[in-house]
């Protein structure tokens, strides 16, 4: 059995960590700052920018290292603010497919104990399903189309999108899509696919396709 709190018994009301809460808070906080920054000069969307990378990778090790100590950072152990932002940095550890895939568990479990809200689980799961190459089950991923207009990431039966979202709390995919802003595109699209599809491989989302040239014998 996975357990949320490391030595602890579920459901037991804890006092808040106020060093810890801070700390999250902090991280999160700096993750929007730069994202901001990034988005403003419009580097954000030219590919995965070195300092957006670097904050996630730092933020990412750092929420490795509270989950040995305190297991899931939930809201009764952190409060509202820290545990939303234990999720953000959680969902940004792109970098990282494990962590992300063992983050998935905690919030699933915890998710079914009520103690986190059942959006969340659900969003990262959609997550690394795109980063897997899966369609995605809630919706939630989205990539701009060839006029920068945003659209989901493929959809796994998606004639029972909203019957799922509706069951984790997610407001009706179109209602989604109605509030997306367009996004830039990047200056070169083709290599910005490149570069995606290498990173991806290269941190470990997928393996490189085995070639199929037949041999001369």
């Amino acid at each position: 059995m996975l357990h949320l709190f490391k030595g602890r018994t579920l459901g037991h009301h804890f006092g808040m960590d106020c060093r810890i809460t801070d700390e999250l808070i902090a991280m999160a906080e700096h993750d929007r700052k730069v994202g901001e920054e990034l988005a403003a000069s419009g580097a954000l969307y030219q590919g995965y920018d070195p300092r957006m990378a670097a904050v996630h990778d730092n933020n990412a090790l750092r929420l490795q290292e509270i989950m040995a100590q305190v297991g899931w950072p939930t809201e009764r152990l952190v409060g509202k603010r820290a545990a939303e932002a234990a999720w953000l940095i959680a969902q940004h550890a792109i970098a990282h497919p494990q962590f992300q895939r063992s983050c998935l568990k905690f919030l699933a479990v915890a998710a079914r104990e009520h103690l986190v809200p059942a959006w969340q689980p659900a969003i990262l799961e959609d997550r690394i399903r795109v980063f897997e190459g899966r369609p995605q089950l809630y919706g939630t991923q989205l990539e701009p189309d060839e006029q920068g207009n945003m659209r989901p990431c493929t959809i796994e039966d998606p004639e029972g999108v909203d019957e799922r979202r509706r069951a984790v709390d997610l407001e009706p995919l179109a209602e989604r899509l109605a509030r997306a802003k367009p996004q830039p595109l990047p200056a070169d699209r083709e290599r910005f696919e490149h570069d995606y599809q290498e990173w991806l491989i290269a941190v470990g989302w997928r393996t490189r396709p085995q070639s199929t040239a037949i041999q001369e014998a």
